[in-house]
């Protein structure tokens, strides 16, 4: 399927709101363990999300794992371009991602640390089953636009893009 016919909406995501959202996260994730071996963060969506969260739960050790399924809106593969740095299973470690979509990548990761805590902001029905804590459900047919994707700039008023 490819793009076009896949995502029929989007949803606008603001610096603010990504802040907010993932200090949600980080409410709900201090309630399912006190503190954490460290955060992964999946890159690039995942850096974010994983700096709000490491602040507000006084997370000192942060790693990354790089991987590679998008290009603008089409999803291919998953593929490392950057392992993490020490080997693990997950075991005590908070994995944290922007969002997760049909859970291709989901699964990928879930694969190569099987035992961490996999928390997202967003969750799409198809991949929600692959993570343990999310905050906001996206229907499947829409597109999330994250703040670093876009820029404020100035929208005609509706009345103006009528045609008449």
């Amino acid at each position: 399927m490819s793009s076009k016919d896949r995502y029929k909406q989007t949803y606008r995501v603001s610096w603010d709101q990504l802040h907010r959202d993932s200090k949600a996260l980080a409410w709900k994730l201090v309630d399912v363990r006190p503190s954490w071996e460290g955060i992964i963060a999946i890159t690039r969506g995942g850096l974010l999300p994983a700096a709000v969260i490491a602040r507000e739960l006084d997370i000192r050790r942060i790693d990354t794992v790089s991987v590679v399924s998008y290009d603008w809106k089409t999803q291919g593969e998953p593929r490392i371009v950057k392992p993490l740095a020490e080997e693990t299973d997950g075991e005590g470690w908070l994995l944290v991602d922007d969002m997760v979509d049909t859970g291709k990548t989901a699964r990928f990761i879930r694969e190569l640390l099987p035992k961490a805590h996999f928390a997202t902001v967003y969750a799409k029905p198809e991949g929600k089953p692959l993570v343990d804590t999310f905050i906001t459900e996206v229907s499947q047919d829409t597109w999330i636009l994250q703040p670093w994707d876009s820029e404020v700039q100035f929208v005609e008023p509706i009345v103006g893009q009528r045609s008449t």
